[in-house]
């Protein structure tokens, strides 16, 4: 029964048009947070995305991924049932462990309301039983538990935000509808516990934080994005995406870069932003071919990406429908030394993204 209320919940969002009541994304909005941190419930896609690298005591590398989505369906939007399905949250959970040598990963779906899942507008709150994405004070928090899988960490700010784009404003193609309102917080450090297995583990690291918003935030001629949320070494922060168009071309690109945890970060136009692929890794389950190393060239900057481990692909067919390949890498620059540690995301590398 339960798998036939998610498949339900599945072909109500993706099939349901877009309302003409959604929000439309414009330059000129000023995020403010915490303001923003929480809900926009008249757009129609948005997610709350955790990100990072942790360590044990045994100084063993873990990489970690909690998200959660929210769609806006277009059903029902005037019902004033409780029961009306204007809303559906979605939450994917995963884990790098190179002992394992694959993702450990797990999902979730669910409608907002009585209970078992909700979204709070005006503040960072979003959960699904108990899967919690939250802000208390200056710190965030972010908990799941599976039968296998546990994590409970503690998220502390050690710099500004960082808004993309023109002031939150990020636009994601040629045609300027195509685009998000979106911030992001890096170098979050991080304490807590992981437990795999049985096995609890004490862990710490850092971690990246994106919060994005939009109405349309691809246009038809996408097949999907590479993206890229780098901690620098140094303090900074770096975040780079290009949007592919057919035969993985590239159609739209942007990035920021910030020098040092206070610097004023700069902003890259799409002629100033290419991604070379080095090395492809053709997953053995699904037989999707990802580029899991990169030369990436941000103005005068070259970062060679390399992953934590080939396999890092993330099937979450079972509630956004996608699979996508989501994971750690380290960032080199030119001369081969460690820059940075972040994670990479590549989607559309199967079948075409569908948001």
């Amino acid at each position: 029964m339960r798998a036939l209320v998610l498949l339900m919940v599945a072909l109500a969002v993706f099939s349901a048009g877009v309302c003409a009541e959604e929000g439309a994304v414009v330059p000129g909005y000023v995020i403010e947070l915490p303001r923003d941190e929480g809900s926009h419930p008249q757009f129609k896609t948005e997610w709350w995305y955790v990100t990072g690298w942790l360590e044990n005591g045994a100084g063993e590398p873990l990489g970690f991924q909690l998200t959660f989505f929210r769609s806006r369906t277009g059903i029902d939007q005037d019902n004033p049932s409780r029961f009306a399905l204007r809303q559906v949250l979605f939450a994917h959970l995963a884990i790098g462990d190179p002992r394992r040598g694959s993702l450990l990963h797990h999902e979730k779906s669910a409608r907002p309301g009585f209970g078992l899942a909700d979204v709070a507008e005006g503040k960072l709150d979003v959960y699904i039983d108990d899967w919690r994405l939250r802000r208390e004070g200056d710190s965030y928090y972010a908990v799941a538990a599976t039968e296998d899988l546990t994590v409970d960490l503690q998220l502390q700010p050690k710099a500004p935000p960082l808004l993309q784009g023109d002031q939150g404003f990020s636009q994601k193609g040629p045609d300027s509808r195509a685009a998000s309102y979106y911030y992001s917080l890096p170098q979050l450090a991080v304490t807590g516990r992981v437990t795999i297995a049985g096995r609890e583990q004490s862990v710490q690291g850092r971690a990246w934080f994106d919060h994005e918003w939009s109405r349309m935030y691809i246009d038809d001629r996408s097949q999907g994005w590479d993206w890229l949320g780098l901690n620098l070494d140094d303090g900074g922060a770096a975040m780079i995406f290009q949007m592919r168009g057919e035969r993985e071309s590239e159609l739209w690109a942007a990035g920021s870069w910030r020098a040092g945890s206070s610097g004023e970060a700069i902003k890259y136009q799409p002629d100033e932003v290419a991604w070379k692929p080095l090395r492809y890794w053709r997953s053995p389950r699904t037989g999707i071919r990802y580029p899991v190393e990169w030369e990436v060239t941000i103005g005068d900057r070259v970062v060679i990406l390399r992953p934590l481990m080939d396999d890092q692909e993330n099937d979450a067919s079972g509630s956004t429908g996608t699979i996508y390949w989501e994971g750690a890498v380290r960032a080199f620059d030119a001369q081969n030394k460690v820059i940075g540690r972040g994670y990479l995301e590549l989607t559309g590398y199967g079948t075409k993204i569908r948001l």
